[in-house]
C-alpha cells in the first residue's frame, strides 16, 4: 500500500498544493492562486481566509485520486515575514500585512534608535525593516488599536493555515527568524526586542521544530479539506528554508538561488555570516542546528512579469496565437542581443528593495537608452539587472566563503538564458534540478516524513533531487559583465536622493 505525503506552498500569488510519495515521486500538483492588494504605493495585504480556501480546494482536489487514509502526513512552507493577527477564536481580525508591504518605517526607526543597528544585526541576524512581522505588529499598535487589543495571537501565514486545520496557535524556527524578534543565538523570542517593540510577548506563537507534529487535522478541518481527522499535521517552514532542502543545500557550504516573485541566494551553514555592511542576513534553517544566510531581493521574477505585462504585449498575443509561453517569445528576443543588453542597464527595484540596498524609497529604472536602443535590449537589460542585484548578494558572500557553484530553482529557472546569463555573472556553474517550482513544497514534504518518522533525516533529499543541467560561465560574458557591475552600483547610488525626493510627492 502506498502511502503519501501533502505539502502545501503558500506563495505570494497562490497556494501549490502537492501530493508525493515516500519514495519522492511526486504525483500531482494543483494551484489555487488568490489576489494581492497593492495601494499608497508600498503597501500589500491579503485576505487569510482567500489562503484557508486555496488550502481547502486543492486539498480536495488532491485526494480524488487517492484515500485520504493513505496520507502519512501534511506539512507547510509559507511565504515569510507577514503579519495576521487573530482572536483567540483563531478569527483572522483583519486583512494580512505581507511581506512585501513597506508602511512600518516609522516603527523600524523607532527599533534602531532604542537598540542600534549593528546589535539588532547581532541579535537577530536581521537588521530592523519594515519587511518584517514585529515592525508591522508595531504599526498596527500605533495605527489600528482596536486590532491590537483583540489580537491573541500574531502568526504568519503557514502559522494561520496550521490553526485552521488544527486549532494550534505555532510558528517554527524558520519562519520566526523572519519576524526580526527571535534571538538567532538562543533561539527564543528576544526580550530585548519585545520590549523595544511595546508589544505584549503572550501576543507571539510558541515555537516548534519544522519537523515536530503539532497536532492532527480536527472534525471541523477534515470535513473542509477531505483529510481523515487526526491525520498529523507536521510543522514545515518558511519558504526560504523549505527550497533550501528541495535544493539540497542542507551541508555547510552549499549555496541555491530560487527566482520566484521575490528572488534570494542562500547559503547552509553552522553559524550565521555576518555582513560588514549588513546586506545581508540570517535565517535559521528547516534543520535544527543550521542557519540559512541569505539576501532576498524584492522583485526578481516580479520583475519578469511586470516585463510581460507591460512591454511585451506583442509577444503575450503571439504566444496565445502559437499556443507557447509568452516568456518562451521574450526569451527568444533577448538572446538576439549581446551580454550586456548594447549599454542598457535596468535597476529591478519596483517595491522597494530589500537586499542589498535596504531602501523603502528605491525605484526602478532603465538606464542607457538611445535613439538604437531595441526592444530585445529592454528585454535581456531586465534579466540582467535582476542578476546584476543578486550578484551584489553573492559578493557579501564571496568575502566570507568560497561559492564553487549554485542550484537555482524557481520559475525563473526554467529559461536557458536566464541561467546562462547567471552563469556568465557570477563566474561559476549553475546547476537545474529535477524540481524547480516543486523545491519548495518538496522540502516541506520531506520536514513531514521526518516528522513522521518516514525518514531519518534531511539526508533522503539526495534521493529525489537530480541535477538535469548544468550551464558553464562563458569567460567574454563574465568580463563584459565584471565591467558593468560597477556602473550598475554606480547608477543606483547615483538616484539615491531622487527616490527621496520622489517618495515625498
Amino acid at each position: 500500500m502506498k502511502r503519501y505525503l501533502l505539502a502545501h506552498d503558500l506563495g505570494t500569488s497562490g497556494n501549490k498544493a502537492t501530493l508525493y510519495t515516500t519514495d519522492g515521486h511526486l504525483v500531482k500538483s494543483i494551484v489555487y492562486e488568490y489576489e494581492t492588494h497593492f495601494f499608497n504605493s508600498n503597501w500589500a495585504e491579503q485576505d487569510p481566509e482567500a489562503w484557508w480556501q486555496a488550502v481547502a480546494e486543492t486539498t480536495k482536489a488532491i485526494l480524488t485520486d487517492i484515500s485520504s487514509k493513505d496520507v502519512a502526513a501534511v506539512a507547510f512552507s509559507g511565504q515569510m515575514q507577514g503579519c495576521v493577527c487573530v482572536d483567540q477564536t483563531g478569527n483572522a481580525l483583519r486583512p494580512a500585512i505581507i511581506w512585501a508591504d513597506q508602511r512600518a518605517q516609522k516603527e523600524t526607526l523607532e527599533l534602531v534608535n532604542q537598540i542600534g543597528m549593528e546589535s539588532f544585526y547581532k541579535i537577530t541576524g536581521h537588521r530592523p525593516s519594515p519587511a518584517y512581522s514585529i515592525e508591522k505588529l508595531m504599526w498596527i499598535k500605533n495605527n489600528e488599536p482596536e486590532v491590537y487589543h483583540k489580537t491573541y495571537k500574531m502568526l504568519l501565514c503557514k502559522d494561520y493555515m496550521i490553526l485552521k486545520l488544527t486549532g494550534k496557535y505555532a510558528t517554527d524556527y524558520s519562519d520566526a527568524s523572519g519576524t526580526n524578534a527571535l534571538d538567532l543565538n538562543t533561539m527564543s523570542w528576544s526580550e530585548e526586542i519585545i520590549n523595544a517593540a511595546g508589544i505584549d510577548k503572550d501576543k507571539l506563537p510558541i515555537l516548534a521544530a519544522s519537523t515536530q507534529i503539532i497536532g492532527g487535522v480536527t472534525s471541523e478541518a477534515a470535513k473542509v479539506t477531505g483529510l481523515c481527522t487526526g491525520t498529523p499535521i507536521v510543522m514545515g517552514g518558511g519558504d526560504g528554508a523549505c527550497a533550501a532542502v528541495g535544493a539540497a543545500c542542507i551541508q555547510v557550504g552549499d549555496t541555491y538561488s530560487c527566482v520566484g516573485s521575490s528572488a534570494w541566494i542562500a547559503l547552509t551553514m553552522d553559524k550565521p555570516i555576518y555582513d560588514e555592511d549588513m546586506k545581508t542576513f540570517n535565517f535559521a534553517h528547516l534543520i535544527p542546528g543550521l542557519v540559512m544566510p541569505c539576501g532576498t531581493m524584492q522583485t526578481g521574477g516580479a520583475s519578469y512579469s511586470w516585463l510581460k505585462n507591460e512591454l511585451a504585449s506583442f509577444e503575450v498575443l503571439e504566444a496565445k496565437r502559437l499556443g507557447k509561453s509568452a516568456y518562451d517569445l521574450i526569451n527568444e528576443k533577448a538572446k538576439s542581443a549581446p551580454a550586456g543588453a548594447n549599454g542598457i542597464l535596468y535597476l529591478p527595484y519596483l517595491l522597494g528593495e530589500r537586499s542589498p540596498r535596504w531602501n523603502v524609497n528605491a525605484k526602478g529604472a532603465f538606464i542607457g537608452l538611445k535613439m538604437e536602443s531595441k526592444r530585445e535590449d529592454i528585454f535581456r537589460s531586465v534579466l540582467e539587472g535582476v542578476a546584476f542585484n543578486l550578484n551584489v548578494i553573492l559578493n557579501s558572500f564571496k568575502k566570507h566563503i568560497s561559492v564553487k557553484e549554485m542550484v537555482v530553482i524557481g520559475g525563473g529557472a526554467k529559461g536557458e538564458l536566464w541561467r546562462q546569463i547567471m552563469a556568465d555573472m557570477y563566474g561559476i556553474p549553475i546547476l537545474k534540478p529535477n524540481y524547480l517550482e516543486e523545491a519548495t513544497s518538496m522540502g516541506a514534504a520531506i520536514a513531514a516524513g521526518v516528522g513522521a518518522g518516514i525518514f531519518d533525516s534531511f539526508d533522503v533529499i539526495h534521493e529525489f533531487l537530480k541535477i538535469e543541467d548544468k550551464v558553464y560561465p562563458n569567460r567574454d560574458n563574465t568580463q563584459v559583465y565584471d565591467k558593468m557591475l560597477p556602473i550598475f552600483n554606480e547608477c543606483y547610488e547615483s538616484l539615491v536622493g531622487v527616490y527621496e525626493k520622489l517618495s515625498k510627492l
